[in-house]
């Protein structure tokens, strides 16, 4: 450790305050910012100081000059006493163990890939002694206990939309009818994330349960108008065929508004771009192929689950 103890009676004959000395020392060891420039949409500090072997010489540091009036310079070495001692760093502790910390500013977005391949070449090149471990927290950590509340939340939030689709026909068979578009819905996300080299995020997750929301709105459109014209006196298939070209332009609008809407997320480059990106790709994959298994698949499936059941009956 570098101590500074000034010279008073020095800085009282050539009128200098400590806070000179301070400064000084500050500019060139630490750095000050003397402007900015523009890089695309960043703008970058550009700050001056001495280079770094400079700055671990204390002769150099001596000869730091100090500005006395308008015109003089004095070397800093004359106005204070430079000491180098020995100190002793803080030993942190956490839940009742010694702890060393290392930051480290990525430049990848998939934070859980990179953690894994750490610890694989951890665990293959270093050996701890006895009582030592590793472990990864930051961004890592609230990632992992962002998970582990979304396998409550995501299954809860299944659930319930199934309970409202229930409610809503009274067929447990109908319900599981409009609930297999979910799984395709799922797919479609997951392609999609794929394709663009997307890792699985936060916001994905979040993505993936509005898109539940939405297969099951479309499902719900057709078994309703599917059970009205039934309802109407006409037979399973042509109440299917009718009802599938009926609803035909609902659904394509309501995927068509859904996706459009998140193309100028799923395309964004600025800030928060990262986070925007995944949550839209999984909302435009997944609802293209919802709307495949809506308009094709869900009619033949009606077809062939109420074709045998009387009109009414569970």
């Amino acid at each position: 450790m570098l101590t500074l103890n000034p010279r008073r009676e020095v800085l009282l004959a050539r009128n200098l305050s400590a806070s000179a000395l301070n400064e000084a020392v500050s500019v060139a060891l630490a750095g000050q910012e003397v402007g900015q420039f523009a890089h695309g949409t960043h703008t970058h500090s550009i700050v001056v100081r001495l280079r770094g072997d400079l700055r671990n010489d204390e002769a150099q540091i001596r000869a730091l000059p100090v500005r006395v009036g308008e015109s003089g310079m004095v070397p800093l070495g004359q106005l204070a006493e430079l000491t180098t001692l020995e100190s002793v760093q803080p030993i942190r502790h956490e839940s009742g163990r010694r702890r060393v910390a290392l930051m480290v500013n990525l430049n990848t977005s998939d934070i859980e890939g990179w953690v894994r391949r750490a610890q694989a070449i951890l665990e293959e090149k270093v050996t701890l002694p006895d009582g030592y471990i590793i472990e990864f927290g930051g961004q890592f950590k609230r990632l992992q206990e962002a998970r582990s509340r979304l396998m409550i939340v995501v299954p809860s939030t299944l659930l319930l939309i199934f309970g409202i689709v229930f409610m809503a026909f009274g067929s447990f068979r109908q319900a599981l009818l409009i609930y297999s578009g979910i799984p395709l819905a799922v797919t479609g996300g997951v392609l999609a994330l794929w394709l663009r080299g997307m890792p699985f995020s936060i916001t994905a997750a979040i993505g993936f349960i509005a898109l539940s929301g939405v297969a099951v709105l479309n499902g719900m459109v057709m078994v309703s108008c599917f059970n009205r014209l039934r309802e109407e006196g006409l037979g399973v298939m042509e109440a299917v065929l009718s009802g599938a070209v009926s609803r035909l332009r609902p659904v394509l609008m309501t995927a068509m508004v859904a996706s459009l809407g998140f193309v100028p997320t799923a395309i964004a480059t600025g800030a928060g771009a990262e986070v925007q990106r995944p949550l839209a790709t999984v909302v435009i994959g997944g609802i293209l192929s919802s709307t495949l298994l809506t308009l094709i698949v869900l009619p033949v499936l009606y077809g062939w689950f109420e074709r045998q059941k009387p009109t009414g009956a569970e």
